[in-house]
């Protein structure tokens, strides 16, 4: 008698299925015969760089948008999803980047909004609510925030679990979570793939955006890839596919060099040698319950970075140099003159630009046109007897976008319809039009896809090798290595470590930002 094997798993059947998806725009074919398969319980991550399409499909997935073509099954049956209400009552939700709450309501107003807890077919507020709400939040491991709280008042990651809860209010069978991981420190995307994990263990399958290809390894059991509008990978084992692989599938090319090579040391006596003046110089700066008081000087043509966890006071210290922000003790100087404290018009003049975190809050007008967000801090240079000239204007401003490739090429189009990588150059040539000395980048990548992010170091590296004094903040600590030639390590707003670039790994940043001791 033959001996019995046992038979390899049966996948169960798949929960969705996405057959041939197309979405044309005017003048642009967005999807072109997308597929995409989801199983019950399962973590498939979507990846693809800005403009690949995948902002579209889910928009159609979640109803937003209708397909010119294909086909929907959803739980094995064809289905015609024409509103985000059909795509929840289905059980899909989505909870996107921008983060769609009401700042003026509550938590548990946020929660329920639309559908608001009912007994005997009446509407329930108040006490019935905040308990759900509070039942939500302990379901997703953070019962601390209070229900009744206004959302405006909540941190970032809280919002985001907000969202979660309002997801999970409905009877959602698969999460839709886009870039979650955006804006949270190391502790809190732990705390989110815990969540994560909770939700495939009960049976709901989470569809996963990240542009942070390292996430894919820790939280994905599949992976698709999507490239002009095109899935030219479906449902690859995540942890198996190598990210070289990856890279190139979404690039089209294999990317062996992210970062630009850094220039030879400079001579002890040239301009941005070691015994060369500082550009940017400060001195004990400090701020109140944010930063102890330290040093620091950056040269023409070098950049030194900030490593640290998010709340290690990294974004505060630009801020502060920006003029955003009012040190509680020390000076800042530019080129070896004091700049006013707590001011940032003093700091513009004196030839200091910042690339903020949240680019489109604070650093562009996502209604404006391009022309209007790169001359925006230049105005008085346009400006003949109180009228501005528009044309000097322009031509200006399409100058520096092109000194810095930004695409499209179309001064007059709106900021809000490039991708992350190109707004981020707006902002850049905003600084460079208006001629600055020092330029502060924080999070300078933060939103912007793989080959975006090459294209964006090397901006930012040739920036520098024409003089600018670079001053970078980021969360990713491969990104600081690969683009510094100094680095200052901070803890809890303390200085722990620094050294050059070269001298640093990953594993060594990592150790010091959690239990490093303070260096001079």
């Amino acid at each position: 008698m033959a001996p019995a094997h046992d038979s390899p798993p049966v996948p169960p059947p798949p929960l969705l299925t996405m057959s041939g998806i197309t979405k044309s725009f005017p003048g642009v074919r967005a999807l072109d015969g997308v597929d995409l398969e989801v199983l019950p319980g399962e973590t498939h991550c979507l990846l693809g760089q800005n403009g690949a399409g995948k902002s579209t499909l889910i928009k159609v997935l979640a109803g937003v948008h209708q397909p010119d073509g294909g086909r929907i099954v959803w739980q094995g049956e064809p289905v015609s999803l024409r509103s985000p209400i059909a795509a929840m009552r289905r059980g899909i939700a989505t909870i996107y980047q921008e983060l769609d709450l009401v700042e003026g309501l509550s938590v548990a107003e946020n929660v329920f909004l639309g559908h608001e807890p009912t007994t005997a077919g009446f509407v329930v507020r108040g006490r019935a609510a905040r308990t759900a709400t509070a039942a939500l939040l302990r379901r997703l491991g953070h019962p601390e925030i209070p229900p009744d709280r206004l959302v405006g008042a909540l941190s970032a990651a809280q919002r985001q679990i907000v969202s979660m809860a309002r997801a999970l209010s409905h009877d959602v069978r698969l999460i839709v979570m886009d870039e979650p991981s955006a804006a949270l420190d190391p502790d809190e995307v732990d705390n989110l793939f815990r969540i994560v994990a909770g939700l495939t263990s009960a049976g709901v399958a989470v569809v996963y955006i990240s542009h942070r290809l390292e996430e894919i390894r820790r939280i994905g059991d599949r992976v698709t890839v999507l490239k002009d509008g095109r899935a030219v990978a479906v449902g690859l084992p995540a942890k198996e596919t190598p990210t070289r692989d990856i890279v190139a599938m979404m690039t089209g090319r294999t990317v062996e060099y992210v970062f630009p090579p850094r220039p030879a040391r400079p001579r002890a006596d040239s301009a941005s040698g070691p015994g060369a003046a500082p550009v940017l110089r400060v001195e004990g700066l400090a701020g109140q319950g944010e930063f102890a008081a330290f040093d620091l000087e950056v040269r023409a043509g070098e950049i030194v970075g900030l490593a640290g966890l998010v709340g290690s006071g990294r974004s505060e210290v630009l801020e502060t140099v920006y003029g955003a922000r009012r040190p509680s003790a020390g000076r800042v100087f530019v080129d070896g003159r004091p700049l006013r404290p707590g001011s940032v018009r003093a700091a513009v003049r004196a030839g200091i630009g910042l690339a903020p975190e949240e680019r489109k809050a604070q650093g562009l007008l996502m209604l404006e046109s391009v022309t209007r967000n790169v001359s925006l801090s230049s105005l008085s240079r346009f400006s003949r007897a109180g009228w501005l000239d528009r044309r000097a204007e322009r031509a200006a401003a399409r100058e520096a976008t092109r000194a810095l490739s930004l695409r499209p090429d179309a001064p007059d189009a709106r900021v809000r319809t490039l991708s992350g990588g190109n707004q981020q150059k707006a902002v850049l040539a905003r600084w460079l039009l208006r001629g600055c000395r020092v330029l502060l980048l924080d999070e300078p990548t933060r939103g912007v896809d793989v080959g975006a992010r090459a294209e964006l170091y090397a901006v930012i590296r040739r920036l520098a090798d024409e003089g600018l004094a670079v001053l970078l903040v980021s969360s990713e600590v491969p990104e600081v290595l690969g683009l510094a030639d100094r680095v200052l390590v901070l803890r809890e707003g303390r200085v722990v470590h620094r050294a050059p670039a070269a001298e640093l790994d990953e594993h060594r940043v990592l150790d010091l930002v959690m239990e490093g001791s303070p260096t001079p």
